[in-house]
């Protein structure tokens, strides 16, 4: 199924897109389904199968036009959300544009970070201050929900708890981003003011997955396009980790719990700091207006816009960043990435 939360007059609701487009929203058709994705995700025994009933047979008054609601982001509020690091070749590639060798700990074990759950958007606009737009970047990532507790999991166990797919956005301020990695600490004001996540949370069911030793494989093309033009392409059938593997390391030790969001990390070509290090592109980055498309195949099309926000202070706070402007707003990016 492809699920979805959207606002209808006003109301946060879910629901599942038909075949020709239009939703079903689940709440109208059975009043047992008015609840929000978190809960579908943790009660999916007793209410998946209701709602797989229901979309197989729509009730007519149920249905609405796409056109008539807002898409959020299927997961609003996720429970936590971290992003892994689990393509070579970005990893690699961005490596190489700096200068450095790739690192060995990369094919050792997988990686994740935190990031922050409460600033996640669905398709549609995306708010930016003034600081956020210098090299500002996309990131195209497929991202995975939780569907069931896991703890100390094996392959198979982490594979049955992955609920479904989304397209994943880790947008991020370059120049921010940059500066605080120095201090090696992680990526934190250039990752934490916007993840979009959408179009749809698309169940396992609907999705090429191929069975391996080491997890379930996604054969799923993905492309970006800024503005119209593409500038992306890649598969995650490349992921060098898979997310069960993700998921073995992240669980040791942890209890973690059904509603919980993990990225892929960037796929190659899959952000402006790699294609502009490759030569790819000129020193392109994202600037207000712009149109943002990413798609993956099965999980459909997440398209954001740029919006800036104007600053509340006047200046760049000094807590912010450190250095001068001139040093920060121009040349080209220095120091450890990240991705």
């Amino acid at each position: 199924m492809k699920l979805v939360t959207f606002l209808q007059a006003g109301t946060e609701k879910i629901g599942a897109v038909m075949a020709d487009g239009r939703i079903l929203d689940f709440a109208t058709a059975d009043s047992r389904l008015a609840v929000d994705m978190l809960t579908l995700i943790r009660r999916q025994d007793e209410l998946m199968p209701l709602a797989r009933a229901l979309a197989s047979a729509p009730p007519a008054g149920a249905l609405v036009e796409a056109a008539t609601v807002h898409l959020l982001a299927p997961v609003p509020r996720p429970v936590s959300m971290r992003d892994g690091y689990a393509f070579r070749q970005h990893v690699a590639t961005a490596r190489r544009n700096r200068g450095l060798e790739m690192i060995p700990e990369f094919d050792l074990f997988p990686v994740t970070y935190f990031t922050n759950h409460l600033a996640v958007t669905g398709p549609g606009e995306v708010l930016v201050q003034d600081h956020h737009l210098v090299r500002l970047d996309f990131e195209l990532e497929v991202a995975i929900v939780t569907g069931r507790p896991l703890k100390n999991a094996t392959l198979e166990e982490a594979d049955e708890a992955i609920f479904g797919y989304m397209v994943m956005n880790d947008w991020s301020a370059r120049m921010l981003q940059m500066e605080e990695m120095k201090l090696s600490l992680g990526p934190c004001k250039g990752k934490d003011f916007a993840t979009s996540l959408g179009p749809w949370l698309v169940t396992k069911d609907e999705l090429d997955l191929e069975p391996s030793p080491s997890g379930e494989i996604l054969h799923a093309a993905m492309t970006c396009e800024v503005n119209g033009h593409r500038l992306s392409n890649g598969n995650a059938d490349s992921m060098n980790w898979t997310f069960a593997q993700i998921l073995q390391r992240t669980s040791y030790g942890i209890q973690m719990h059904a509603g919980e969001v993990i990225g892929s990390g960037t796929v190659g070509t899959g952000c402006l700091l790699e294609l502009n290090g490759s030569k790819v592109t000129d020193n392109l980055w994202l600037k207000a207006g712009d149109e943002v498309v990413m798609a993956i195949e099965g999980l459909g099309r997440l398209v954001n816009t740029i919006v800036h926000v104007p600053e509340r202070l006047e200046g760049m706070p000094p807590t912010l960043v450190g250095g001068t402007l001139p040093d920060l707003y121009a040349g080209t990016p220095a120091g450890e990435a990240g991705d």
